[in-house]
């Protein structure tokens, strides 16, 4: 009798058992949440002592915390897997056509569907759609049991087309596009150096500090220890960079949320429409193709997934800090978070749903 699941054999059995700081997930991203906001608004002068800790329009509190969340979970990865996920042709392109086709296109028919009288927020949105996540995506992954090894291997494919496509999709988005439909366009002026400097430190840096972790703490003591003693260790550092990347967040822009709530609502309902649209088109194809849940996971949230912090740098840069495009672009891991975060959940329900443990009959 053989036994055969549509997981990958290294995925547990069970999804659950996920530790205390796991399990209250949602009360503690809540509570991040509320301290931002009440930070960013009775601290005379946080947001701007914040905003000013930048380099290269990066805020340096921000890509401390990502760093913080993003090093244990690529520690976790088993790097000598990687050439099974790289010779899966149906996740690669999958992964391809929902990031750079499909997730675009819909966030630019969200945004002018919901925002055709708002074109600074329109702007802003598209802006969002066209950066595609390199960060946060590895720690949804991982909490909702995702291949690691494909996630890894997707944030680094995406980086590469957000180098080389980023400013070509912003001039088709947001100019060519436009014109075609005869609707107003707007012009996006971004470096390549840029992007490739945002990729540089958000996945670069943690990359190659996870890879090195595993190498030689794995030759030092071996596989076992690695797995069993170490990474129990300085796993929880990566919900607690999490964390304190939602309360700097939050602290950032306490005063435009708390000062602008009725336009913040209208640039969240887009996004929730969109989120869940991608996560959800995602894991139905996932589904569909027969790549199991691990892979399907991951696919799911690499496609729902964007990067924030270029979405923001762009727009700042772009259209000023104190632009409507620049609001849009902070508004969007705002919500993106708590919608992730939900998704991890509905995940995890969905594999017990969907993706059952079959036993094949002799």
């Amino acid at each position: 009798m053989s036994t055969t699941t549509h997981d990958s054999p290294a995925a547990p059995a069970v999804v659950g058992r996920l530790s205390r700081l796991d399990r209250l997930l949602p009360l503690w991203i809540g509570l991040a949440m509320l301290v931002g906001l009440l930070l960013g608004r009775l601290v005379p002068g946080l947001n701007a002592a914040l905003d000013a800790v930048t380099i290269g329009g990066i805020s340096l509190p921000i890509a401390l915390g990502l760093l913080i969340m993003m090093y244990p979970v690529l520690a976790r990865v088993r790097y000598d897997r990687l050439d099974t996920v790289a010779g899966d042709r149906r996740l690669l392109v999958s992964s391809l056509v929902l990031n750079w086709l499909v997730g675009p296109a819909v966030m630019f028919a969200l945004a002018w569907l919901f925002l055709a009288d708002q074109p600074a927020y329109r702007t802003g949105l598209i802006i969002v759609g066209l950066a595609r996540c390199i960060a946060m995506v590895i720690i949804w992954n991982d909490l909702a049991g995702g291949d690691r090894e494909a996630a890894a291997v997707l944030v680094a494919l995406n980086s590469v087309f957000q180098i080389l496509a980023f400013g070509l999709l912003g001039w088709f988005y947001l100019t060519v596009l436009p014109d075609w439909l005869g609707l107003p366009g707007a012009a996006l002026a971004v470096s390549g150096w840029d992007i490739a400097g945002n990729v540089l430190i958000f996945l670069g840096i943690p990359l190659v500090a996870g890879y090195l972790t595993r190498r030689l703490g794995e030759r030092a003591r071996g596989r076992d220890w690695y797995e069993s003693r170490l990474l129990p260790r300085i796993g929880p550092a990566a919900l607690y960079g999490l964390l304190f990347t939602i309360v700097i967040l939050f602290a950032l822009q306490g005063d435009a949320i708390t000062g602008q709530p009725l336009d913040v609502a209208r640039i969240a309902l887009p996004l929730l429409v969109y989120f869940t649209v991608l996560w959800a088109g995602a894991y139905l194809l996932g589904r569909a193709l027969g790549l199991g849940y691990p892979r399907t996971t991951t696919l799911a949230f690499t496609a729902a997934g964007n990067n924030f912090e270029l979405a923001i740098a762009v727009a700042i840069g772009t259209f000023g800090v104190t632009s409507g495009q620049a609001l849009a672009g902070v508004v969007g891991p705002l919500i993106e978070v708590p919608v992730l975060v939900g998704l991890v959940y509905v995940s995890r329900w969905a594999r017990r749903r969907f993706f059952p443990v079959t036993v094949a009959r002799p």
